[in-house]
This record gives structure tokens, C-alpha cells and sequence, in this order.
């Protein structure tokens, strides 16, 4: 049985031409024409791309600054001890802690987007694999959150610095932004999210590297856009 859609889906439906792909900047146009949600709806964009997700030498991943920011709020929990965990306390992180916060984890502490640790720390934090891990939580040197540094961390991820990763199936959905954004921030926000991918391509990786792009609201139907700018082969 087909999923009955709500009056706003069906309306917004109507701002799309199914026979056309579009410019990113024709894209976000479309989406802002669209009817408002009565929340502020993330704005999403979706990628597949032409890897195997099951080769690791094929796997994408990496972070970008948005430079208008995400609009998200942004809880951070600290892995330290000593003058990183003094650092990340003033830097405005919510919860700072080591044998304490890996304690709280393990008991099912979840109430954090991203969390951080400084290479001393990681030594027991690997053992939280299993119960980070699943939620994409996990502190990686990669995507910057494994460092001595925790200031700069905090400073980054709170100003808008996303985090993408290939899923298994060769999707990645990045949030770019917020409804109420402007169509200039939004449609540079999504530029930088693109490139950064782009740059993300492994060497091993052969013909069209991104296949297609949907760019979404939170309860809207996805904007196809044309890829032609952005994949190379």
C-alpha cells in the first residue's frame, strides 16, 4: 500500500520538474519555493557514489567546515585528563571526563553528538568501539577528534565542521544547513560539503566517481541535481 503523503509533501511535489536535473544554486531555489515545515527543517544533500563500500581501500570519509555553519546545536563530550580536560572545559564542551565518562558510556550514556579524545586517552577509549562505533561516535585522528589539542576541536566541530562517511551501501547524507538558511548559504555550504567529497575520492577508485545528488528538507521530496559539474571520470 502506497505511504499516503501530507498536503505540504504533495505541494512541494509540484515546485519540481521530473524531467529535469538541476544546478545546485536552481536546486536550493526550488527548495526554499517549497512550503515551510512549522519547525525549522535540516537541509539535507545525498550522494551515491561509484565505489564498494566493502573494499576498504574504497572507503570515503572525511570532515569540512560549513562555512555558515551547520545551525545545529552541538553537544561535545571530552576524553582528557590534566590541562586538555581544563582546556576543553573552558572551550564550552558539555561533559569532560575520562575514567568517569567511559564508565557513563558503557552504562548507556548517549546524551552527546561528538566526541572527543587526546591521544593519551584513546588507549582506553578504544575499548568503547562497540558502544560507539554503531552511532558514528567513535574518536578518529581522520576526522580530527583524536587530539592533544581539545580547544581547537571543540572550536571547530561548535562552528559548524560536519563529518561525512560512505554507508554500506555507497551513500553518504550530509546536513548542510538549516530551512530558514539563505539560498547563498546554503548553496555554498553545499558546494564545500561536494568538493570536500570530491577530494575525498580513493586513487583505486575507476570511472564516475559521484553518480547522483539529492538535495532534501526534512519532510520534503528530494531535488535531483545534475552531476555533470562534479563527476569526473
Amino acid at each position: 500500500m502506497a505511504k499516503k503523503r501530507s498536503k505540504r509533501y504533495e505541494a512541494a511535489k509540484k515546485a519540481i520538474d521530473p524531467s529535469q536535473k538541476y544546478a545546485l544554486a536552481d536546486a536550493v531555489k526550488v527548495l526554499k519555493s517549497m512550503p515551510p515545515a512549522k519547525y525549522d527543517m535540516t537541509v539535507t544533500l545525498s550522494m551515491h557514489l561509484g565505489v564498494d563500500p566493502r573494499q576498504s581501500d574504497q572507503m570515503v570519509r572525511g570532515t569540512t567546515p560549513l562555512p555558515h555553519g551547520s545551525g545545529k546545536s552541538v553537544r561535545v563530550l571530552v576524553f582528557a585528563s590534566g590541562a586538555a580536560a581544563d582546556a576543553a572545559r573552558s572551550a564550552g564542551a558539555e561533559h569532560v571526563g575520562f575514567e568517569d565518562m567511559i564508565k557513563k558510556c558503557v552504562e548507556g550514556f548517549a546524551d552527546f553528538d561528538v566526541a572527543i579524545a587526546t591521544p593519551a586517552a584513546m588507549a582506553e577509549v578504544r575499548k568503547l568501539g562497540k558502544v560507539l562505533g554503531p552511532r558514528g561516535l567513535m574518536p578518529n585522528p581522520k576526522t580530527g577528534t583524536v587530539t592533544d589539542d581539545t580547544a581547537k576541536a571543540i572550536a571547530e566541530v561548535k562552528a559548524g565542521r560536519i563529518e561525512f562517511k560512505l554507508d554500506k551501501n555507497g551513500n553518504i547524507a550530509v546536513a548542510v544547513g538549516k530551512f530558514s538558511f539563505s539560498e547563498d548559504a546554503l548553496t555554498q555550504n553545499a558546494e564545500t560539503v561536494i568538493d570536500a567529497v570530491a577530494k575525498s575520492r580513493p586513487p583505486v577508485a575507476k570511472g564516475v566517481f559521484i553518480e547522483s545528488i539529492t538535495l532534501a528538507a526534512t519532510v520534503t521530496p528530494g531535488i535531483p541535481l545534475d552531476v555533470s559539474n562534479f563527476s569526473k571520470n
